[in-house]
């Protein structure tokens, strides 16, 4: 796992931005504007230190990518990326990761860029305004691993620490009062203002994800965890097939544009199915 981790950390690029894939054997992977994919290096690393106790990991000198950036309008490019000479520590890289992490909408909440964990969600924000709800709580619990990290490997008394305490304290707050629906979390707010998973939708009213992690991470209200967690039984287990269903009802005919999650048809994979993966070994 060590090796994967510091193979992870290769795939960032000089400017602090994360590809979705890349192949090493020919330089070859694609460059988006996902605004997840980072995050995972961190997320990762911490459960490798969390499992072995191995600290030494942060201080391994790792290489960047190195490619175009992209340039406005443009949301991927499929492209040859070369290692760079310059190498620096997997702790600075999960800094940069972070850093480049911190980029809140106008409801305090991060921005989704061209798709988070729903790779779907392609036109919610790649205009740069749209921010996604599940990506506030997923942001909330990495810091908050990272900043156990800071104190092991810095100290206590680290500014890094200080920093990230203040933006997870207003992230909680955010994501409790602006994101918060009535009975669940919304999932997302679009480039135009709309909003994906709120009761008064059409379409997309409520979304599994936001629910999840607001327990997982810890960062929702006891009071609304509970009731977002009886809103996803109620709404999105069907018993009947068997199934957990992502979000509810699922995008159809509805003025809603969230992206390519649009062209499935309803029930489908992620627009309103159970997109389970399968992996053989």
């Amino acid at each position: 796992m060590r090796n994967q981790i510091l193979k992870a950390a290769a795939r960032q690029f000089e400017e602090g931005d994360v590809q979705h894939w890349w192949h090493e054997e020919t330089n070859r992977g694609i460059r988006t504007r996902f605004s997840d994919d980072l995050l995972w290096l961190v997320y990762c690393v911490y459960e490798y230190i969390n499992f072995t106790g191995d600290y030494s990991i942060l201080d391994e000198q790792v290489s960047y990518l190195k490619g175009e950036i992209l340039p406005v309008g443009i949301d991927e490019r499929y492209d040859v990326y070369t290692k760079t000479h310059y190498k620096e520590s997997l702790y600075n890289h999960c800094i940069k990761i972070l850093e480049k992490s911190l980029d809140f909408g106008k409801n305090g909440l991060p921005k989704i860029g061209s798709g988070d964990w729903n790779d779907g969600f392609s036109e919610v924000g790649n205009k740069g305004r749209g921010e996604s709800v599940w990506l506030g709580f997923f942001l909330y619990d990495v810091l908050n691993k990272f900043i156990e990290i800071e104190r092991n490997y810095v100290g206590d008394n680290s500014d890094t620490i200080k920093k990230y305490i203040e933006i997870i304290n207003g992230l909680k707050k955010g994501l409790n009062l602006t994101a918060w629906d009535g009975r669940w979390y919304r999932r997302a707010y679009t480039d135009d203002g709309n909003i994906l998973g709120s009761i008064n939708n059409e379409e997309c009213r409520i979304d599994s994800i936001s629910q999840s992690w607001a327990t997982i991470s810890g960062a929702g209200d006891n009071d609304k965890r509970f009731i977002s967690m009886e809103s996803l039984e109620n709404h999105l287990v069907d018993n009947e097939n068997g199934i957990i269903k992502l979000l509810d009802p699922p995008f159809e005919k509805s003025n809603l544009e969230p992206g390519y999650i649009k062209a499935y048809m309803p029930g489908v994979r992620e627009n309103g199915g159970q997109y389970t993966h399968e992996y053989c070994c």
